[in-house]
């Protein structure tokens, strides 16, 4: 259908084709394949359009990479952007976050990581390197080593700051030294801050 469209605009009156009986089966795949080979997909829906290739046609991704006259590394880089979390997703098909800025934050340890590090290249306009830094760096703070705390106690702090991440969507440490501490959050932005106030104040206490 889309070259039959693209010989119509370029004002052909006949076109070469290649008559085939197809199974349905053989029919979905090439109407993936077709799909897939649009100029106009967003990199989230060419992920998707893989993974339902491979899915539903029982293909490896050296065998889908094939269908499609694609490497196995860049059918696997497409894919791997299902793993990012809704919101970043959502930027990218909206144009705000390019390919290589995805593959960076892909790099961090967990969608806690990975939200923060978008919130910040929305907020401050990273460029795709500064992006990668900044994952270094996400990922360096987490490994630091801490002040020594008794077994439990760690362990209970680390559950802590895991429950807040997850409820505030950015990175929240939570330190302690005897009977002190603080608690860190981290914000990019006026938006962001804002956003996180609101947050805090949802929060039944």
């Amino acid at each position: 259908e889309r070259r039959l469209r693209a010989a119509r605009r370029a004002g052909l009156s006949q076109v070469p084709v290649v008559v085939k009986t197809v199974s349905d089966d053989q029919m979905l795949e090439l109407s993936l394949v077709e799909n897939i080979q649009r100029e106009n997909l967003n990199p989230i829906e060419e992920a998707e359009a893989y993974h339902r290739l491979i899915e539903q046609s029982h293909l490896t991704q050296d065998q889908a990479a094939a269908r499609v006259g694609k490497s196995r590394s860049a059918v696997a880089n497409f894919l791997r952007l299902r793993q990012l979390p809704e919101e970043v997703k959502a930027s990218i098909v909206k144009g705000g976050l390019s390919m290589g800025h995805a593959r960076a934050l892909l790099g961090a340890e967990n969608g806690t990581q990975q939200l923060a590090a978008w919130r910040a290249v929305v907020a401050r306009g990273l460029s795709v390197r500064e992006t990668e830094d900044l994952v270094r760096r996400l990922k360096a703070e987490k490994k630091k080593p801490r002040a020594a705390l008794h077994g439990s106690e760690a362990v209970h702090l680390a559950s802590l700051s895991e429950d807040l991440s997850r409820q505030l969507g950015t990175k929240v440490t939570i330190r302690k030294s005897g009977r002190q501490g603080r608690v860190e959050i981290e914000f990019y932005g006026n938006d962001d801050l804002d956003r996180l106030i609101a947050r805090l104040r949802q929060i039944k206490l």
